[in-house]
């Protein structure tokens, strides 16, 4: 992992002082495709900042079935419910792009976000980004249709990627979805037949962004728009960590 420049737009964005008392115990960490870091319930250790990883928290129903609350990539991090007065995640935690990331011990953080007002409020903004998101998420799967779904899927896994290349099967997003896998199929094939992606067996590549974006529902953009709200400061070229 290069470690010359910090690549999770949330840890750049924090206060200068905020982030150098925290830099010496950030431990950069590779993250395995389909490691679990957490099961539902289950204590936080560690929060996690993803750099080229993606990290999705699944509600698990009691028929196994499950749909993602919410994807974790460089944007953010995984462990935001330990600041808001909780120590447990409320569903699982699985990579589901491996990758990179930062991990650092959990009161480490929490110290740091008790004594430090600058730190707080950027973890409340965090926080309110992450409301709206999981808030158009519910809209989107109650409302749109599963190719928009896909679509907006699609377009934020790549927001967060240094490529058009995914990894990742169609049952896996139909889970993600909450939606059969057969939709997902249907769907796929539709962009694939207009040229917008590619797709074999366990591989996506993304061939026409903007027609993605011209299928894709409104809530992608409301997503965007609170994230860019949030990180509209983001400065990486002063932020650098230990080896």
């Amino acid at each position: 992992m290069p470690n010359s420049k910090i690549q999770n737009h949330l840890l750049a964005t924090l206060p200068a002082d905020a982030f150098e008392r925290i830099a010496p115990f950030l431990d950069p960490i590779f993250l395995s495709l389909g490691e679990v870091l957490y099961e539902a319930g289950a204590k936080l250790q560690h929060i996690y900042f993803p750099t080229t990883a993606i990290i999705s928290v699944h509600n698990i129903m009691e028929n196994g079935s499950s749909i993602e609350i919410i994807g974790v990539g460089n944007e953010g991090m995984l462990g935001i419910s330990l600041l808001m007065g909780g120590d447990t995640l409320p569903g699982l935690a699985v990579v589901n792009t491996a990758g990179h990331s930062y991990r650092l011990k959990a009161q480490i953080l929490l110290s740091e976000f008790n004594s430090s007002r600058s730190m707080m409020n950027l973890i409340l903004s965090y926080t309110q980004a992450l409301i709206v998101h999981i808030s158009q998420n519910v809209v989107c799967n109650r409302y749109h249709t599963v190719e928009q779904q896909l679509c907006r899927w699609l377009l934020l896994t790549l927001d967060r990627l240094p490529s058009n290349e995914l990894t990742i099967t169609q049952e896996l997003i139909a889970s993600m979805l909450g939606v059969r896998r057969e939709g997902i199929t249907e769907a796929a094939g539709k962009l694939q037949r207009a040229g917008m992606i590619s797709y074999r067996r366990g591989h996506i590549s993304v061939l026409d962004r903007s027609g993605l974006k011209a299928r894709v529902c409104e809530c992608y953009d409301v997503v965007k728009s609170e994230q860019e709200r949030l990180l509209c400061n983001v400065r990486y070229d002063k932020r650098t960590v230990r080896p």
